[in-house]
């Protein structure tokens, strides 16, 4: 079997509803969602999800190569790449592939996935996120009554603007999950999204922990600062999760020897054999594993087959527009099914239909506010809404995006 080609596609994740952090919202929703399909002499393709950036370089890595030898070709991929750096979203472009060639290897083997990479349990443990840092209180409480009449017992909620705000919002949906319940005490999780220095953090944190039990704090700040998460670790009572911005072992490196990760995250645009080599490293570590991602298939394979997994993010409780999932939800789990490979299947035609030619949305939760981290007060409240620091003009749409990750 040989690899003869690729080809890229963008579709969108529909929402509904405003999406984002404390970095921007899409007040529209519409979260893009780039693929690549990779091509074989033997009528296989596979599908990765994840940026096309250099994807003509990355590609020559690999093209004329037998697709399941994965592993030894992502190290190709590695080493295509190295001089100008394979960070960000080359990384990605990277994982995409990988993700394509994973999906390749395993409908090779007529299995799917999880089951060629050891897994004996198709069941992957799940934890509610809404991206909801721009719904009002009714809209809060009806998403994660969708939430949990699916059976999820965990939320990571977005914030870090205003402590009273966030404290009114994690009480909203804590009293909806127990009930949901049954009087049973929830997982409470919040996601600053890199919006604290370490001070503000760890006071942010604190105060909050005076009435709400939080089980994590999410990149409470920057990515790579070991020694300011290592400091937010130490000052508060909550888990500190993180990596899902590092791409590559050596990113997570200093963190690990810091002590700043009690949580270690990996995103699922980074791809599959990086998760997986990411999760052996924080094993060695003895701390737990989990995927971020709008739409985590791949690693929700992968997840099975390691013996750190903690539960990885269910966003959006609908697929990408035109993509056909072989899963579902059920008792607070994603349960994978039988279809060999990924099973994703991909309707090209419903994906040219949605197209609209709308340009790329130039601002929202990728962009870094000017004023984040040097914050006084907290953001104010603007017409009855949690603030949208960076709002997007909903005439335009984020299809056309080189990013799918907003976790």
């Amino acid at each position: 079997m040989r690899i003869t080609g690729y080809r890229t596609l963008r579709t969108a994740q529909r929402w509904g509803r405003p999406v984002g952090d404390a970095n921007g919202v899409f007040p529209d929703g519409v979260m893009p969602v780039p693929i690549i399909l990779v091509d074989t002499d033997e009528g296989i393709t596979g599908v990765g999800m994840g940026p096309h950036v250099e994807a003509d370089a990355v590609f020559a890595a690999i093209d004329g190569q037998d697709p399941r030898g994965v592993v030894a070709l992502y190290d190709r991929m590695l080493r295509h790449t190295f001089k100008a750096g394979h960070a960000g979203v080359v990384f990605g472009t990277i994982g995409a592939f990988d993700t394509a060639l994973w999906d390749i290897k395993a409908q090779a083997a007529g299995e799917p996935l999880w089951r060629l990479l050891g897994g004996s349990d198709r069941t992957v443990h799940a934890y509610a996120s809404g991206l909801d840092i721009a719904l009002t209180d009714d809209e809060l409480v009806a998403a994660y009554e969708a939430y949990g009449q699916l059976g999820l017992r965990a939320a990571k909620l977005k914030g870090g603007l205003d402590i009273e705000r966030d404290r009114h919002r994690l009480t909203l949906v804590r009293d909806v999950l127990t009930h949901a319940a049954r009087g049973m005490r929830p997982g409470l999780m919040l996601d600053a999204n890199e919006s604290w220095t370490r001070k503000q953090a760890v006071r942010h944190v604190c105060e909050l922990e005076r009435t709400i039990d939080l089980t994590w704090i999410e990149e409470p700040v920057r990515r790579w600062d070991a020694d300011g998460l290592a400091a937010v670790s130490r000052g508060v009572r909550a888990s500190v999760a993180s990596g899902e911005n590092l791409t590559g072992l050596e990113q997570f490196a200093p963190l690990l020897a810091a002590g700043g990760l009690d949580i270690v995250q990996t995103a699922a645009v980074w791809g599959v054999t990086h998760f997986l080599r990411v999760a052996a490293l924080a094993h060695a570590h003895d701390l737990p594993v989990s995927p971020i991602g709008n739409t985590p298939v791949a690693l929700l394979h992968a997840a099975t087959s390691v013996p750190n997994h903690l539960a990885s993010e269910l966003q959006d409780l609908r697929a990408p527009v035109g993509l056909h999932l072989d899963l579902h939800v059920e008792d607070g789990a994603f349960i994978l099914g039988d279809s060999p490979g990924l099973g994703i299947r991909v309707d090209e035609g419903v994906i040219a239909a949605a197209q609209d030619g709308r340009s790329t949305a130039p601002t929202g939760p990728h962009v870094r506010p000017e004023q984040a981290g040097r914050r006084l007060l907290a953001v104010s409240e603007r017409d009855g809404r949690q603030p949208q620091p960076h709002p997007v003009d909903v005439r335009q749409a984020p299809a056309a995006a080189e990013t799918s990750q907003v976790a």
